[in-house]
């Protein structure tokens, strides 16, 4: 397995601390917002792309309750999750790049920090417009530079601490790779989308502690692999769940994430 796939690569023990540690951080926040968008375009049918255990999921069948929504995820074990989670959603496992959908299906195609993984976007969004109505729309999110996540760049900084010279990228690589509003619209065009708005917007994640904060990032994303290769696993997850404390203080924390949401459509 390369970098470029191990970055991508969730195993089944992950779940379960992505969705306790992470969702309702990082991922929520983002989730109402993106629902209320897609809510007021008022559609009919919806299609999520890299639905992981389902936030966005639950939030759109909770603004758009009228929607039929399917969700889907390339890795087994986030459908698996999600499935169990959100029920009301009918839950497929599917690669973006050849969606098994017919043409035209869906008049809104929706996807939560799920773009920074695909291996070949080009390839992903000419398969959304191809599973796109004429008239629909295709709206998703992405983060913003590692620096402007509170929570995002205070952990990497306690990994590169912990692991001067070895701390693994997947955050600024995958995530945080994805940052220029002229290469997503680039991208777009040559799958025949076209940008219609780039909205840059900065949420608050509240988190129970910074120790739950650093044990998603350790464990419930691939640097969980990452470290678990390594002989000095344990004492590295507690000189980052140590650092980040001492950044954060003690009980509940708050810190500003910044994505920028896109919408497109079919080019005219």
């Amino acid at each position: 397995m390369n970098a470029d796939d191990a970055n991508r690569r969730w195993t089944r023990s992950m779940p379960e601390a992505y969705e306790r540690h992470l969702v309702p951080v990082l991922f929520r926040p983002f989730a109402a917002d993106l629902a209320a968008r897609a809510a007021a375009l008022r559609p009919r049918t919806v299609l999520e792309l890299a639905a992981g255990t389902g936030a966005l999921t639950s939030a759109l069948l909770t603004v758009a309750p009228t929607a039929s929504v399917v969700a889907s995820d390339l890795n087994e074990a986030m459908v698996a999750a999600g499935a169990a989670r959100e029920p009301r959603a009918d839950w497929h496992r599917a690669d973006a790049r050849e969606l098994p959908f017919e043409d035209g299906g869906f008049d809104l195609v929706v996807c939560q920090f799920g773009v920074m993984f695909f291996p070949d976007r080009p390839a992903a969004y000419a398969e959304v417009r191809r599973v796109l109505a004429p008239r629909g729309r295709f709206l998703f999110n992405s983060w913003g530079p590692l620096a402007t996540h509170g929570f995002g760049a205070a952990f990497q900084d306690a990994l590169e601490e912990a692991m001067p010279g070895r701390a693994p990228a997947f955050l600024e690589d995958v995530p945080h790779g994805y940052t220029d509003p002229a290469l997503v619209a680039s991208d777009l065009a040559a799958a025949g989308l076209t940008l219609g708005a780039a909205d840059q917007i900065t949420l608050d994640g509240v988190a129970a502690s910074a120790a739950s904060v650093a044990t998603g990032f350790l464990t419930g994303t691939p640097i969980r692999a990452a470290l678990e290769a390594g002989p000095d696993a344990q004492s590295i997850r507690a000189s980052v769940t140590q650092k980040m404390t001492d950044r954060f203080g003690a009980g509940p924390v708050t810190a500003a994430m910044t994505a920028t949401v896109y919408t497109a459509h079919h080019q005219e």
